[in-house]
């Protein structure tokens, strides 16, 4: 997968644990617009699974992609309803 989406928004939640990177990229994701993709940028590592198994529970969001490079974990999360 690539990681070169065109972001609508970037969230940072690095500092922050569980559940709260959640949490935040919920109400991000709840005002944007269908077709936005949100970059979630946070250093828990927990965040990878955390996010993923969100986003598969979720309807209305898309998880498009994760990127963990130096200790910061990067989430691509696209609306699509």
């Amino acid at each position: 997968m690539s990681s070169e989406y065109e972001t609508t928004e970037t969230l940072d939640v690095k500092g922050l644990s569980c559940p709260m990177p959640i949490v935040k990229t919920k109400q991000a994701i709840d005002d944007l617009e269908a077709g936005d993709v949100l970059e979630v940028i946070s250093t828990d590592s927990g965040s990878m699974s955390d996010i993923q198994g969100w986003a598969e529970g979720t309807d209305g969001v898309d998880l498009l992609d994760q990127v963990e490079a130096d200790d910061l974990y990067t989430h691509y999360v696209k609306k699509t309803a």
